[in-house]
């Protein structure tokens, strides 16, 4: 969402505060940053970043001290529409691992390059799944599966020709193995090799060409010390890797990717066996979260929506939407238009508009349950955003009535 988010110009500030920093010392600093901002030309750019130092100067005030990790502080004029719309965000967090060094910057985006680095999953696991007429390697981060190469072996099939001699075509044929398999390790010992936090490799196929490989003097032995399992896949291609992937969940249940895949097939389960464990939808979902039923909330991180409410300020009648992002100033537009169903006067406006993922993850922390923020990187990731509207859960047990 952080990501999302562009100023007009350099007006977007981000602030990384280390532990051992002094809140005082930011501030002194802060005040150098806002006369250093005066000489800014543009006159709406001056204030907006005026503004912008001010609010991260008044936030700062709320701690004696950073935090354990830190403090992360970003803050600026987000436009929404036209000129003369934007508003002024700040968004205050604690970082997961602590932050090192004290960074300020001024741009038209937020910095979050040190964010993404410490959310981003550690540990690799290489994927290779062979046999006799084609190969391929991957690795396995998080949430992301990589080809890293396709390989096609050119040994021939087992039946000779007719009229060649059966000893010398096999010999052949296993030289043309071992050339093959030279070059797959070859090739895996150089791209596995140059992944430093590489945890493990897993090896399949069908049939017992993968066995064959693994015994073979072919990988290195710091590669061949990482095996942890070799299974049996039907197939070789990239529906080679998903099986790899579905029969590894022991072995890879710490991989986001994994995880993922086994939280939205617990939801289709639940949903497919009209267990009345399954619920989707904003409304639906938000109703169970109030009863208390969710046991697991999953949420597609692509959920772009915004809750926007919306005040008479004649009547003080008040309702609400949810609209997305993108179509935020043609709905304040319309509302220039639009009478109150109380009143009838067009006098609605926009009082307050919420990010539609921020507001179920808030509600989430006030529950005693499992949240799930579920990335696209799947095609169980893909079904939840775009047939369940990015918004799903898992209950306890089945609704009254």
């Amino acid at each position: 969402m952080l990501a999302s988010k562009e100023g007009r110009g350099t007006e977007l500030i981000s602030l990384y505060v280390p532990a051992d920093k002094r809140i005082h010392e930011v501030m002194a600093n802060l005040r150098e940053e806002y006369g250093t901002a005066s000489n800014i030309k543009s006159r709406v750019t001056r204030k907006n970043v005026q503004e912008a130092i001010e609010k991260v100067q008044q936030r700062l005030k709320l701690f004696k001290s950073p935090p354990p990790n830190g403090l992360v502080i970003f803050c600026g004029a987000i436009p929404y529409g036209a000129p003369g719309n934007e508003k002024m965000e700040i968004y205050t967090l604690e970082p997961p691992e602590k932050i090192n060094v004290y960074f300020y910057r001024c741009d038209s985006r937020f910095h979050l390059e040190p964010l993404f680095d410490m959310m981003r999953e550690k540990d690799t696991y290489g994927v290779l799944v062979i046999d006799t007429n084609e190969a391929i390697l991957a690795s396995l981060r998080g949430q992301q599966m990589t080809v890293l190469k396709e390989f096609t072996s050119g040994i021939p099939g087992k039946h000779r020709a007719g009229g060649q001699s059966a000893r010398r075509f096999e010999r052949l044929r296993e030289a043309a193995v071992n050339e093959y398999f030279k070059r797959v390790a070859s090739h895996t010992n150089e791209m596995l090799g140059q992944i430093p936090d590489l945890r493990a490799l897993i090896i399949g196929g069908p049939g017992p060409t993968k066995y064959d490989f693994e015994e073979g003097d072919y990988l290195n032995y710091v590669l061949k010390q990482k095996i942890i399992a070799t299974l049996d896949t039907s197939y070789v291609s990239e529906s080679g890797l998903d099986e790899i992937v579905e029969r590894s969940e022991d072995l890879l249940k710490g991989v986001r990717y994994t995880e993922e895949k086994r939280i939205v097939q617990k939801f289709l389960y639940e949903l497919g066996h009209e267990t009345g464990l399954a619920s989707y939808g904003e409304m639906q979902v938000r109703k169970n979260l109030n009863a208390g039923l969710v046991d697991t909330l999953l949420l597609s991180e692509k959920l772009d929506r915004l809750h926007v409410f919306v005040k008479c300020k004649n009547c003080g009648y008040q309702e609400d939407a949810l609209i997305a992002r993108s179509g935020l100033a043609k709905f304040e537009q319309d509302l220039l238009s639009k009478t109150c169903k109380n009143c009838s006067n067009t006098t609605l406006a926009i009082e307050n508009t919420q990010n539609l993922l921020d507001e179920f993850v808030e509600m989430a922390e006030k529950s005693s349950l499992d949240l799930q923020v579920i990335s696209t990187e799947t095609e169980e990731g893909i079904m939840l955003l775009e047939s369940f509207g990015g918004i799903a859960a898992i209950l306890r047990y089945r609704p009254s009535g």
